[in-house]
């Protein structure tokens, strides 16, 4: 099958090991090397037609990016990015060959840590105790009981549900004071009241998790946490470094 491109996976110090045997996205999976940039350089593959959004090949991208990083800073590149070819790869690594620098010494020995925060949907009785919008509500569709009194009452305790996960959520960016360098929000996420990303180091992450578990463990009754990662530090770098397209 003919290459229609350079599949580029993130940018590196150039003495950055490539393990070996690598390989990347694409059925077979492609070949991957390092491709120098003065003292940089550009983790790429062969790009072939037809390369869609597949859990294998969004699995072997990422766990790609992982095992890099275990040897040293890593600028990733999101998923599917594909430059026209090395040329263009490597005038755009020079254009902003400073700030890829900047970059990864900032990424040196650091992971991201996702942290996505949900409503608890099974605490009613807290809720009407607690909120008296929902608790008139209610004695309102107890008295006139329908269908659309049904709907407002579950609209309400929704919304309820929402803001008391809400109120609680908001304290948990102070508790990582000291262990997270920086914080960046993520995009809205469906039902999530709150999605944060951390640049932790990565000899901090098991304190990271301890303090994230406590946290859940404190406002069980109010919110449900999970904790993603580590991941590749995507939050945490400029928009895509190389010209290429999705």
């Amino acid at each position: 099958m003919t290459a229609s491109g350079i599949y580029v996976y993130g940018i590196v110090r150039r003495s950055h090991p490539l393990p070996v045997g690598a390989v990347g996205v694409g059925e077979p999976p492609a070949t991957v090397r390092l491709l120098p940039a003065d003292d940089l350089a550009v983790v790429v593959s062969a790009a072939y037609p037809g390369l869609r959004a597949r859990r294998r090949d969004l699995m072997a991208h990422q766990g790609l990016l992982m095992t890099l990083a275990e040897a040293g800073p890593v600028l990733p590149m999101r998923f599917g990015m594909v430059a026209p070819d090395e040329a263009t790869v490597l005038a755009g690594v020079a254009a902003r060959h400073g700030e890829h620098v900047a970059v990864l010494e900032r990424l040196d020995s650091r992971v991201e840590m996702n942290i996505k925060i949900t409503p608890v949907q099974d605490n009613l009785a807290a809720l009407i105790r607690e909120d008296p919008v929902v608790r008139r509500i209610r004695e309102e569709t107890r008295r006139r009981p329908g269908y659309e009194a049904n709907v407002r009452l579950g609209e309400a305790v929704a919304a309820g549900l929402r803001r008391r996960a809400a109120v609680a959520a908001a304290g948990l960016p102070a508790e990582f004071a000291g262990i997270g360098d920086d914080m960046r929000p993520g995009p809205d996420v469906e039902g999530c009241v709150l999605n944060v990303s951390f640049l932790v180091p990565r000899r901090e992450e098991g304190r990271f998790r301890n303090v994230a578990e406590r946290f859940a463990a404190d406002h069980r009754d109010r919110l449900d946490l999970r904790v993603t990662g580590p991941l590749p530090c995507y939050s945490f770098v400029a928009p895509e470094p190389v010209p290429a397209r999705a």
